[in-house]
């Protein structure tokens, strides 16, 4: 589990820790960042990331998503608006729902967030770089996966 509390960046922005690598530490969201890391998302890149991640489907539904899963529930959804770009939707923790709700680029996402669900909508990089987003998919994966029934996780191989 994810240590509670919050730390600051190099930008003095205030972050919920989240895990990145073998450890845990908290994600940049400054300026500079976005120009180290790529800030877009291409579908293919979404959908390869997720592609990566231990026991997952893809479907395309709902108008065109394309929906990512863990034993069979919905950890990201990502799709196109209007031609802007790539929105992915994605589960996060209270903590991390907190912050992110109020950073540009991103918002509490439609129909989920309405019912009192911790997902959050990442409509640009302005606050979010591919790295970071990467991260949090990764995170939502996990939440998803700790909630399924442990014999559905056994059958899959996922830590009980």
């Amino acid at each position: 589990r994810p240590p509670t509390g919050w730390a600051a960046d190099t930008h003095g922005v205030s972050l919920p820790l989240v895990g990145r690598g073998q450890g845990w530490g908290f994600l940049s969201y400054g300026v500079e960042s976005q120009h180290v890391h790529g800030v877009k998302m291409t579908l293919d890149e979404y959908n390869g990331f997720c592609a990566s991640l231990p026991h997952t489907t893809h479907v395309v539904q709902w108008g065109g998503s394309h929906v990512w899963k863990v034993g069979g529930k919905v950890f990201a959804i990502g799709g196109w608006n209007d031609g802007e770009g790539l929105w992915v939707t994605f589960k996060v923790s209270d903590m991390a729902y907190d912050v992110l709700r109020e950073q540009p680029g991103l918002r509490p996402a439609p129909y989920l967030a309405s019912r009192g669900m911790k997902w959050i909508q990442r409509r640009s990089g302005e606050s979010m770089d591919a790295d970071a987003l990467k991260d949090y998919l990764r995170e939502s994966h996990r939440l998803i996966a700790a909630k399924l029934t442990r014999a559905v996780r056994k059958d899959l191989g996922l830590p009980l």
